[in-house]
């Protein structure tokens, strides 16, 4: 038998039959290594013996090895590691109901002052909390109260409103659009009364490298100079700020016995309501592993850390973010420039594929997590099919360094809720990636990026709703050397990208030394621009073919020396554009077959 069954109402005693399944899935892991490992050993008897002529080969032990995951919540306790010995193996979920892989814990509340609910939690550390399975925001309130100023630890303002916050420690101010593409996250360390005013010291080191960070003059619109992080935009998780139905802090004053505390919506009972705080940073982790599928999992409640710890985090542009080192100065106009990290780190991912080969993840839905949904880094051959990204604190999915892979018939809408600066999906690196038919919608920043890599290929998507949040960036977003020639370069064809949102913005954009890209046969409507042939630094052997516009792009009147512009066309009037573009729309986002994953579910 090359099946296991794996329930949460199961036993890991028993023999994972579908009459007596399995309990955890680290159990069937177990089991369903051995079954990989003594089909292997028998396939290569049976090759050499068809070789030898001595028998024909036995088809059942070609199947792979499956595990199907009843349906039901499988949650875990520590992170499911597979590893080259799990090559072989398919985890399947469905079977007649949701099938939720869950890094949550399920917290026991109860009636507190003024409404609030409260529990005693442990050492528990989370940034994400579930309530009848809709998610709830820390507690926050908009910017610093009074007359405030930054100085050289932090910031002192004439209002006492930042000593009733809570424990100090707990707090942390959100700066948006230090860069207009950048959200930073720095901890505060200590809030004190100084006569009529009110200081507040920072954590370190990340004010300090804030200061560093942040400098530049530009001349966009909002720009001019600025010299380190200016007021925060955001203030989150005081116990002061708990006033909103749906909001929650955790207090960690007390070591070992933090206490979660939640202002319920009306109707919500403690008694019937599910809560579930997101406990996990990393649900699974596939290393070195082959021809490992996932099928039909929910993967859900994560969270990610890292903004908790004295660092902080430092958004640069991305995925990526500062971690100390060396800060260059970056010009880009007279006069103008910027100063940017060195050397960066990327979000992590709450389900991670490390040079992993012949990968399928395909009919899986990502929700309610706390960093970027899923990574692939390194590995090639691999497939993401018909999979929904939503309610994602980071990113939906990011690739690096990987070769052929293919992307195509997502849905990926409501990512970046935490980390603004987050891509929908983002590939870079690589060789030969596809990314084809996915619909990109409702995301703060940029919608499909593309870093430096060769051959990638943008096709017959539907983005819309970008840049809600940031500014500076695309619908699709492209940079940077992407091939040696047109044949091996990258290709944006047929795609739809409309409603880009934020100011400064352009939504299919060709940036940062754009070179070997071919834009062909895209319709692009409702932007701030709708593209530029105008960087730094320049394009080159860019071809804009057989475009519609519903704006010239800028520089369309003088295309640089490294763009070429034939036969694009402009379209002002709306229902004009609407007619010709009908055929590229009718190609556009997801094909027929995965229409049904626009449909919302809640999580088991």
């Amino acid at each position: 038998m090359n099946e296991l069954y794996v329930s949460p109402s199961g036993d890991d005693a028993g023999p994972g039959t579908s009459g007596r399944p399995l309990a955890t899935l680290a159990r069937a892991r177990d089991l369903a290594r051995d079954l990989a490992r003594d089909l292997a050993r028998d396939l290569a008897r049976d090759r050499a013996e068809d070789r030898a002529g001595d028998r024909t080969r036995d088809p059942a032990r070609d199947a792979p090895v499956v595990v199907h995951l009843l349906p039901g919540v499988h949650r875990l306790t520590e992170t499911l590691e597979l590893t080259e010995a799990d090559s072989g193996v398919t985890y399947r979920g469905g079977d007649g109901g949701e099938t939720v892989v869950s890094g949550g814990r399920r917290i026991t509340v109860r009636h507190g002052l003024d409404g609030v609910w409260t529990a005693e939690v442990g050492d528990l550390e989370t940034r994400g909390l579930h309530v009848g399975g809709r998610r709830v925001e820390r507690a926050w309130i908009d910017g610093l109260p009074g007359n405030a100023v930054r100085t050289a630890t932090g910031y002192v303002t004439d209002s006492a409103e930042p000593l009733s916050w809570g424990n100090p420690a707990d707090v942390e101010f959100v700066l948006r659009g230090v860069y207009p593409w950048t959200e930073a996250r720095l901890g505060v360390a200590a809030v004190e009364a100084d006569g009529d005013s009110t200081v507040v010291t920072m954590a370190e080191p990340a004010f300090g490298w804030a200061v560093e960070l942040y400098n530049s003059v530009v001349p966009w619109e909002g720009g001019g100079e600025s010299y380190g992080p200016g007021l925060p935009t955001r203030v989150e998780n005081g116990t002061g700020f708990l006033t909103e139905p749906g909001t929650f802090v955790l207090d960690t004053s007390l070591p070992g016995g933090h206490v979660l505390r939640y202002r319920p919506r009306p109707g919500e009972d403690p008694g019937r309501t599910e809560v579930v705080a997101s406990a996990l940073e990393t649900l699974v982790r596939v290393t070195g592993a082959r021809d490992v599928a996932f099928e039909g999992i929910t993967f859900a409640d994560a969270t990610w850390l890292r903004p908790n710890r004295p660092e902080g985090f430092l958004h640069y542009h991305g995925t990526g973010y500062y971690d100390g080192g060396p800060i260059e100065k970056v010009s880009f106009a007279e006069g103008a420039w910027v100063t940017v990290p060195a050397e960066s780190l990327t979000i992590p991912a709450n389900v991670v594929f490390e040079d992993a080969v012949r990968v399928t993840v395909e009919g899986c839905r990502f929700t309610r997590l706390g960093a970027t949904a899923l990574r692939f880094s390194g590995g090639a051959d691999v497939l993401v099919r018909g999979n929904v990204f939503e309610e994602v604190c980071g990113g939906g999915l990011t690739v690096t360094g990987s070769r052929a892979v293919t992307i195509e018939n997502n849905l990926v809408r409501d990512t970046g809720l935490e980390y603004s600066g987050s891509p929908g999906i983002a590939v870079a690196g690589g060789e030969d990636c596809v990314i084809a038919c996915n619909q990109v919608n409702d995301v703060p920043h940029c919608g499909i990026v593309a870093g430096p890599g060769r051959g990638t290929h943008i096709l017959r998507n539907l983005v819309f709703n970008t840049l809600k949040v940031l500014a500076d960036g695309g619908g699709i977003y492209l940079s940077g050397p992407q091939g040696g020639s047109h044949d091996d370069g990258a290709l944006i064809r047929g795609n739809v990208v409309r409603d880009t949102l934020t100011p400064y913005n352009f939504a299919l954009y060709t940036d940062y030394g754009a070179a070997w890209v071919t834009v062909e046969g895209n319709a692009v409507q409702r932007a701030d621009n709708t593209a530029t042939l105008q960087v730094w630094p320049p394009l080159e052997n860019v071809v804009l073919r057989g475009n519609l516009w519903d704006a010239a792009p800028v520089g369309w009147d003088e295309p640089p020396p490294g763009v070429t512009v034939e036969g694009d066309v402009v379209v002002t009037d709306e229902a004009d554009f609407a007619s010709r573009a009908a055929g590229v729309v009718a190609l556009a986002g997801l094909e027929a077959g995965h229409a049904h994953l626009r449909e919302r579910r809640p999580v088991s």
